[in-house]
């Protein structure tokens, strides 16, 4: 979990979604264009549920997609289910300085 902490930790916001490993290719393109949009001005990360059992159960993830943006380590943004890009976009964007 340290390592979790580290990788939440700053002051840029971080969209951290959950998903499955064999999920189709439209998450990646989604989450691809989100990154793009953000640039170096936040941080956007994938991680496998089935790779990340320990996390996965410690933040209660019930579900795969689930997208949770942190900002200086603390959670202010969760949802569960498809999201598009720009609706992702928007949210982060809220949290740029």
């Amino acid at each position: 979990m340290s390592k979790f902490g580290e990788l939440i930790d700053g002051e840029k916001p971080i969209l951290l979604v959950f998903y499955e490993g064999v999920e189709n290719d439209g998450i990646h393109r989604i989450l691809n264009d989100v990154a793009a949009a953000v640039g170096d001005k936040g941080k956007v990360i994938k991680l496998d549920i089935s790779k990340n059992p320990k996390l996965v159960e410690a933040l209660r993830v019930k579900a795969a997609p689930t997208f949770t943006i942190y900002k200086s380590s603390e959670m202010v943004w969760r949802q569960t289910g498809e999201q598009d890009a720009n609706t992702l976009i928007g949210l982060v964007s809220e949290y740029l300085d």
